[in-house]
């Protein structure tokens, strides 16, 4: 699946991943493949993704290696929408 994290001041990321887990409003989430349309406000925390991952040198100092080998991005609010195996996060 395509993933794009976007924030006010450019694309953070734009690339095949495996999978992706969000902090919701209600809480963590994780998203695969073919998942069911949705469309989430998201809360302070970290969105976690998985795959063969290339990161932008402008951007890396944003994120970091989690314990599974995922690359995680802090944020302190946003929104998310998975439709047709595309994921987009607004992420302040």
């Amino acid at each position: 699946m395509y993933l794009e994290i976007v924030s006010p001041e450019a694309t953070l990321f734009s690339g095949e991943v495996t999978s992706v887990t969000v902090p919701g409003i209600n809480g963590e989430f994780q998203m695969l493949e073919n998942h069911a349309p949705i469309v989430s406000l998201l809360q302070e925390g970290n969105v976690k993704f998985q795959g063969n991952i290339t990161i932008d040198e402008d951007f890396q100092n944003k994120f970091s290696k989690g314990a599974n080998g995922e690359a995680m991005l802090p944020i302190s609010s946003g929104t998310i929408e998975m439709k047709e195996n595309k994921v987009i996060v607004l992420a302040d």
